[in-house]
């Protein structure tokens, strides 16, 4: 079931001795995507590294996840159609133009994008992706770049913020898209719907 506010995620839960270990957002997408494609459910994954990894609290020390300290959860992921063609996401898909320019579409399943904590409400448990839509000017970004890394950005007036469970754009000018940081041939639509309770992980 879909995590709700106030209720208990997660358990304490050791990975497997024989488990998946992923360092990066891009590892969990690739590993989610493979069992996509051989139309099985994707194993459980220990988290050392990445946005989700950070948003879920963890430290990225592998003992950890041995350890007795270890706690299991399920999580959502989240899914991009690129121009009719699928792919997975743990984190975030981010649309964008060079240096950030014009319109800019941030599609979120975990907070943070690097040091950045993107969209501060995000929950990878409750079954919705965050997303922010903005087109500011030279001076806003400026201003935006610097209270990004404390969630301090929003609310802004220039900044559309909601929270789906899909969503859809299409573009005049083909624009490039980013899946959990791995940039993708330029698109012109794009189209995301999340995946609940897709992912056992241990952090």
């Amino acid at each position: 079931m879909t995590l709700e506010k106030g209720q208990p995620w997660g358990e304490p839960g050791r990975l497997a001795p024989d488990g998946f270990v992923c360092d990066s957002d891009a590892a969990v997408s690739d590993h989610v995507r493979s069992a996509r494609l051989e139309n099985r459910h994707p194993a459980p994954v220990g988290l050392v590294g990445g946005d989700l990894c950070r948003t879920l609290g963890g430290r990225g020390d592998r003992r950890r996840l041995v350890g007795d300290d270890a706690v299991q959860l399920t999580v959502d992921i989240g899914r991009a159609r690129i121009d009719d063609q699928d792919h997975w996401f743990a984190a975030h898909c981010i649309a964008r133009r060079w240096a950030w320019r014009g319109t800019t579409i941030g599609v979120m399943n975990a907070a943070f994008l690097g040091s950045w904590n993107v969209a501060p409400r995000a929950h990878p448990g409750d079954g919705r992706l965050d997303v922010l839509e903005a087109d500011l000017g030279w001076g806003d970004r400026w201003k935006a770049r610097q209270r990004l890394p404390g969630g301090t950005h929003v609310p802004h007036p220039g900044i559309a913020q909601r929270r789906v469970t899909a969503g859809e754009w299409s573009f005049e000018r083909p624009i490039d898209v980013y899946i959990d940081g791995r940039r993708h041939r330029r698109v012109r639509r794009l189209a995301v719907e999340i995946e609940p309770e897709a992912l056992g992980v241990v952090v």
